[in-house]
């Protein structure tokens, strides 16, 4: 079959698409045609998600009704009233509930003046991305597809190859949703969190309170995501509140990258001069995003209390499992902080360093090993766990900095056979193959990572 058969729609195929968000909070999306695109080809298709080819066109045809979400957010804490998908569109929802979008479909209502287009490397980093996050075992959107569109982008004064990503998504409903509708669509409000309560969590919904409900489902959800973030070194980058989803699942994998040499301070981003999105501090940024939402939903309830709740659940999910990590069967969260200061403090790789450890082989990435000593006395009453048990929770392959760099830009220029390779590692994060030790090393000098937009 010709490729471009595969991602071109014909009449009927997205006839099993529906379109609940349109339809309950009609105010919060604008109906907008995609682009069409001179020569599409795949470069990527995930054939894990469980869409059939019929669900599958990327590039979308006539009477599709793909519409550009609206939305607000606080972007480096400074508050946006008009966001939106400046480059997307979603194009339904698919039988199962979940949300087909289109990212770098073309220039939308909140394109603010860009191209709404999207280049092969930021599109493939985020399939690769998200299919890492999901084989750790972290709620995640997932790619679909990836499509180069045979158009040339122009990107800090370099041309680039264009693509388009499918993303499925178990919503995109955002805490920036949230705030666009208190603040421009206040009429909506109320149809918006019934929307999220049915389609998140419908048993709030007989909850004497259900949006009290439902923002404490939300809490809880973010809670566990960040500390599943902390607990492989993971920095998403740009933790607006945008970016901020009501399910919680990771969105947006822009200038995000895991951690080599632990260090709280970690920042990627380009943009973060001020470290407010670094390794350390997602979990503050986290409950500071939370309570942005609390405000959007006062006009419906009272629930700015149980953001105090937020910093308490979070340190269960994280103690638990580091617990897990260190091979203990009851959580110490003492041992476990005293144990990050230590990693840094020795400059030590924050992925090899629980391998080793459940190895036997940790002393070996200590210049101070009589620190290290000290603190496995403390640990050793406590363990439980072998080397299997410990293997299967901390992984071996992560999308390295410099390994992923290479391979999207191998990618760029045709070859997707480090990518593909990469792509097999991590989603088999805990499972060591042989002719795989390039990929387990760690990168040197600093890093930096950009929005792709």
């Amino acid at each position: 079959m010709d490729t471009r058969d595969a991602i071109r729609a014909r009449p009927g195929e997205w006839s099993q698409l529906t379109h609940t968000y349109a339809r309950d909070v009609p105010a919060l999306s604008v109906p907008w045609p995609a682009v069409r695109f001179p020569d599409p080809r795949v470069l990527g298709r995930n054939d894990d998600l469980g869409v059939g080819p019929v669900e599958l066109p990327t590039l979308v045809g006539d009477g599709v009704d793909t519409r550009a979400l609206a939305y607000a957010g606080h972007q480096w804490g400074v508050y946006k009233p008009r966001l939106g998908d400046g480059r997307a569109l979603l194009a339904g929802e698919l039988p199962d509930g979940r949300d087909l979008h289109l990212k770098g479909i073309g220039p939308t209502p909140f394109s603010r003046g860009l191209d709404g287009r999207a280049a092969v490397g930021p599109m493939l980093r985020e399939y690769l991305f998200g299919e890492a996050m999901h084989a750790l075992g972290i709620p995640t959107t997932r790619a679909l597809a990836v499509v180069a569109t045979g158009e040339r982008i122009e990107r800090d004064g370099r041309e680039l190859p264009g693509a388009v990503l499918t993303r499925v998504a178990a919503s995109h409903l955002r805490v920036g949703t949230f705030q666009y509708a208190a603040v421009s669509e206040p009429g909506s409000l109320r149809a918006l969190a019934d929307h999220a309560i049915a389609r998140h969590f419908p048993d709030a919904a007989r909850a004497v309170r259900p949006y009290r409900e439902l923002f404490g489902r939300v809490v809880d959800a973010q809670a566990a995501l960040v500390a599943r973030w902390m607990l492989v070194g993971f920095v998403h980058g740009v933790m607006s509140t945008d970016n901020t989803t009501i399910s919680g699942e990771t969105i947006d994998y822009g200038p995000c990258a895991f951690m080599d040499a632990v260090d709280p301070a970690t920042v990627f981003s380009s943009l973060d001069t001020t470290g407010r999105y670094a390794y350390a501090a997602q979990p503050e940024i986290l409950r500071w995003n939370l309570a942005r939402l609390a405000e959007s939903l006062r006009p419906l309830d009272d629930v700015e209390d149980l953001v105090d709740e937020f910093p308490r659940t979070y340190e269960r999910y994280w103690a638990r499992g580091m617990a897990a990590k260190l091979g203990l069967s009851t959580p110490d969260a003492a041992l476990a902080t005293d144990l990050m200061a230590l990693l840094h403090a020795q400059h030590v790789d924050f992925t090899t360093f629980f391998r080793a450890l459940a190895a036997g082989t940790a002393r070996d990435l200590f210049l101070d090993r009589a620190a290290l000593d000290a603190w496995a006395v403390r640990r050793a009453p406590l363990v439980t766990a072998g080397r299997a048990a410990m293997d299967r929770v901390n992984p071996l392959y992560v999308p390295r900095n410099h390994v992923t760099d290479a391979a999207l830009a191998a990618a760029e220029h045709g070859d997707l056979d480090p990518f593909h390779r990469l792509l097999a590692a991590v989603r088999e994060p805990y499972v060591e193959r042989p002719g795989l030790a390039d990929l387990t090393r760690p990168g040197t000098g600093p890093h930096v990572t950009y929005c792709g937009t």
